[in-house]
């Protein structure tokens, strides 16, 4: 490219052909104020901030940023004649916006306010002017348009039309009033807005900014502009697989989805989806289906591209032995085994998978794909023994075992002995899920058992939904109000769909008892409760109280481990390994715990992450550099070019086809049937596109700059 040679204040600079003085200027370290430019936009000089004098003072200033360099040309940046320009065009600019500076959320992060502190201007000096146009189309989702605070610069304008070939946004005029608007005076929405953010990245002032909450503001900002990858544990690049769905390359989906998670299909049926909870799409109609798209990507990729392109590294001759074939074992063992490391599994069941297969009821996550996610999982090197019961994890490093990684989950249900608790009457809902899983009597639960069960989080409902599988009939108490229930939606509506009666808002007395049987619970309706010290404390409703009949009593208020100091870990006072600092190596050295067996019950998927984070120190501790990223597709980048789709802001989210309730009563069938091609690429296209907003350049401030 050819080079141009010339003179910015007395300072040699060497440009490219073709840039502008203002480009050229920045680029060497030589600030010129300017507020209408945008190093993504096209310049069109309407501030008048960045006037220079060219080839003397003689000669009438131009705007820099419309400015071509040229061999030779001889360049003045600052002079008394271009200040009182720069104040002068500030000056207007001023007038009509609003004084309170401190009470915008832009406080401090202002381009405009930092120009105010540069050029030493005030709102003093021109006469206030009052507009009125700035409340129309000022209600919308998303983004907050507070357009008395707009300098009509034109970027958001330009950003809309050039970036994104949407145009929606346009200078218009009423009653002798100049505004920036939206076409045909609508909301966004109205206007099928695509809701990408472009314009808020590029206003230098308050006028358009993201709703409160949108985005994690605590978060870099390369993390916090795609809220739905920040908030997953696995930090998957969410929008990226879903650009791919919408194109119908499925092998590339699950590519990406690989590069983070070794269980994408189990993911797809049972994952809690924080993600979802965090989708800017949620604060326009509703979130896009994340997890259920994983799923269809996974039951569609006839490649196995991600297979092709994993590494596995050769054996380093360091052997490990990970105690606890559940997801955070296996994904551990997985990343270990890639890394070359000889990993051996051992688990005390006679599965691999634990939740996975011992857990979840088979209706909800299908035992032959848990298999299969495990068979790729042993391809990779790793040897699993099952029906294995470790005693005594630190002696396995006695054994030969360079590394040893304690991944046993909480297996524990917890059980609360109220008044008149009678053992033979109670289980667990870990327990009775096991046991249905894996093919065992379950007494407790049958034809004609009249079941309770206690909690309100998707494990009771689990119990609930088996339960009711196996004749019984059921009824689920909790202490949550029913819109603070801790259990997915669906997993609520589709229980109560198959007979089970749901009673939120209550809490537990005690086991009324007849002849030395449990024939009810005695609950009370409660207003709200609290935690005090680790004490519960409850509202009760004065006589609220009413008695339950039940025969069966199933606990699904909590896990915990069933580990002993005869373990050889140091444990806590609530029975979890005790860790050293932020990591999860406990005091024996080479022995490192992770997932629920240290954090209490959590969801597979941040078990996975766990296990990810346990493999990357184990792998360090060995002597390898704790890398298991991988890079299994390459994806071209998105064309910034989304334009408008008629009708956008309305699409609603696809419904999966689901088995009817009276299918599902007495059978372990699955019961989401999942989207079709069409659904799962329409689903796919309502993403807002999130990181296209992280290509958008970051003005530099005027302190950034040497000159």
């Amino acid at each position: 490219m050819e080079t141009i040679k010339l003179t910015i204040d007395g300072v040699a600079v060497e440009a490219r052909a073709g840039q502008s003085v203002l480009s050229a200027a920045l680029e060497a370290g030589i600030y010129i104020p300017h507020l209408c430019s945008h190093p993504d936009l096209t310049p069109e000089g309407g501030c008048k901030l960045c006037v220079v004098e060219v080839d003397g003072a003689h000669t009438q200033p131009v705007t820099a940023c419309t400015t071509t360099v040229r061999e030779g040309m001889q360049v003045v940046t600052r002079s008394e004649g271009l200040n009182r320009i720069r104040r002068t065009s500030m000056e207007l600019m001023l007038a009509g916006h609003p004084e309170d500076c401190t009470s915008c959320r832009s406080y401090l992060k202002c381009e405009l306010q930092a120009m105010m502190q540069y050029l030493s201007v005030s709102h003093a000096r021109m006469r206030d002017v009052h507009r009125t146009a700035t409340r129309i189309s000022a209600v919308n989702p998303l983004i907050d348009r507070e357009m008395e605070r707009c300098i009509q610069c034109g970027r958001c304008i330009r950003a809309c039309r050039d970036l994104r070939g949407v145009g929606i946004l346009e200078y218009k005029k009423q009653d002798g009033e100049v505004y920036v608007g939206v076409t045909g005076d609508l909301s966004l929405a109205e206007a099928d807005c695509r809701f990408c953010g472009a314009c808020v990245e590029v206003c230098p002032t308050g006028a358009l900014q993201d709703r409160e909450g949108v985005f994690d503001r605590s978060l870099p900002r390369e993390q916090g502009l795609i809220p739905c990858s920040a908030q997953c544990p696995a930090h998957i690049n969410i929008p990226g697989y879903l650009e791919m769905i919408a194109q119908g390359k499925y092998a590339q989906a699950v590519a990406i989805i690989r590069e983070k998670v070794p269980f994408p299909l189990s993911l797809g049926r049972v994952c809690t989806h924080y993600c979802e909870g965090q989708c800017k799409r949620g604060g326009l109609n509703s979130a896009v289906a994340i997890r259920d798209l994983k799923r269809f990507a996974v039951e569609h990729d006839q490649e196995l591209l991600w297979k092709k392109n994993s590494v596995h590294l050769p054996a380093t001759g360091k052997k490990v032995a990970v105690v606890g074939a559940g997801p955070c074992g296996l994904t551990a063992a997985y990343y270990l085994a890639k890394k070359g490391h000889a990993v051996t599994l051992l688990e005390r069941l006679p599965v691999a998978g634990g939740m996975m297969t011992t857990g979840i009821p088979a209706y909800r996550l299908p035992r032959e794909e848990v298999r299969q996610e495990v068979a790729y999982i042993l391809e990779a090197g790793v040897t699993l023994r099952t029906g294995v019961n470790v005693t005594n994890a630190a002696a396995l490093l006695e054994e030969g075992y360079d590394g040893v990684l304690v991944a046993v989950g909480a297996a524990a249900g917890k059980v609360i002995a109220l008044e008149g608790y009678v053992p033979q009457q109670c289980t667990t809902a870990v327990e009775l899920l096991r046991a249905v899983s894996l093919g065992q009597d379950t007494p407790l639960v049958g034809p004609g058992k009249r079941v309770l069960v206690l909690g309100g989080g998707n494990v009771a409902f689990d119990a609930a939904r088996v339960s009711a599988r196996l004749g019984a009939q059921v009824t689920v108490t909790c202490l949550e109000e029913r819109a603070h229930m801790l259990a997915d939606e669906e997993e609520i509506v589709q229980a109560q769909e198959e007979g089970v009666t749901v009673l939120p808002g209550h809490t537990n007395l005690r086991f009324v008892q007849e002849d030395g049987r449990i024939t009810g619970l005695e609950v009370s309706a409660i207003t709200g409760f609290r935690f005090d010290g680790g004490k519960l404390l409850v509202d009760v409703v004065p006589g609220s109280q009413r008695v339950l009949e039940a025969d069966t009593i199933i606990f699904a208020a909590g896990q915990k481990t069933d580990l002993t100091e005869d373990f050889g870990l140091p444990l806590n006072r609530f029975g979890y390994p005790e860790l050293q600092g932020r990591g999860h190596a406990t005091p024996v050295p080479g022995v490192y715990a992770a997932g629920d067996v240290v954090t209490g019950t959590k969801a597979v998927i941040d078990a996975i992450q766990a296990g990810r984070e346990a493999a990357q120190e184990l792998d360090a501790y060995l002597g390898g550099d704790g890398n298991i990223d991988e890079h299994l597709t390459d994806t071209p980048p998105s064309d910034p070019c989304i334009h408008k789709i008629p009708g956008f802001a309305q699409q609603e989210r696809a419904q999966p086809a689901v088995l009817p309730a009276q299918a599902r009563r007495d059978s372990f069938a699955v019961v989401d049937g999942g989207y079709t091609e069409e659904q799962a690429q329409a689903e796919a296209a309502r993403c807002l596109k999130c990181p296209l907003r992280t290509q958008i350049h970051t003005v530099k401030m005027w302190t950034a700059y040497q000159k």
